[in-house]
């Protein structure tokens, strides 16, 4: 895990076939992908982005993301230090990347975020929905936090704060109160702040 070098070695595209057989098929001069076992992870996957996201290129993207899934892989880093830019269709594509791990018992972390992409998260709100990480021990650290507790906080009954209205919820994440209409924010953990 300590291992600095570990991700630094060189990889052949024959690396990222012998994680998921065909993953290089198919290629993008605008993205490139690589893929890294995490040692340690349950279910885990390294993945480093190199270049950028936006409109023409998100549905390569999110393919090859889902095809990751697919095999099994939901606990996933994504390393972003070569991520240079992101528009809102890209961060959207991580939004469905995480809808879809979530049931799955499965999470994303986004590592080493360069400044300028970071903004264009934190601009559409979407900073605080994900996991961002500025290490590899910290990212690791995230994974190998015990989780089962957080699974039995749900089924849960909040009080909405603006309306006191007593609601129920089955999972973490943004909702609308049927009372005042105000968004909630629920955490993996049960608090309840306005959203």
């Amino acid at each position: 895990k300590g291992d600095k070098n570990y991700f630094n070695r060189s990889y052949t595209v024959e690396g990222n076939n012998s994680i998921i057989v065909g993953f290089d098929n198919e290629k993008d001069d605008s993205l490139s992908i690589k893929l890294r076992p995490a040692e340690g992870i349950k279910n885990g996957l390294f993945v480093y982005l190199n270049g950028y996201i936006d409109t023409y290129n998100s549905s390569f993207f999110q393919k090859k993301i889902t095809q990751i899934i697919e095999k099994g892989y939901i606990n996933l880093i994504f390393n972003c230090s070569s991520l240079n830019y992101v528009s809102s269709t890209g961060i959207g594509s991580f939004t469905v990347f995480l809808k879809m791990v979530k049931p799955k018992a499965g999470d994303i972390v986004l590592l080493e975020i360069q400044p300028k992409v970071y903004e264009v998260f934190q601009l559409l709100g979407f900073s605080q929905f994900f996991n961002i990480k500025n290490s590899l021990e910290e990212a690791i650290a995230f994974f190998s936090q015990e989780s089962p507790l957080l699974a039995s906080v749900f089924p849960l009954v909040i009080t909405c704060p603006v309306c006191r209205k007593r609601l129920r919820s089955t999972r973490a994440g943004r909702f609308r109160c049927s009372g005042c209409k105000s968004i909630i924010a629920i955490n993996d953990k049960g608090e309840v702040t306005l959203g």
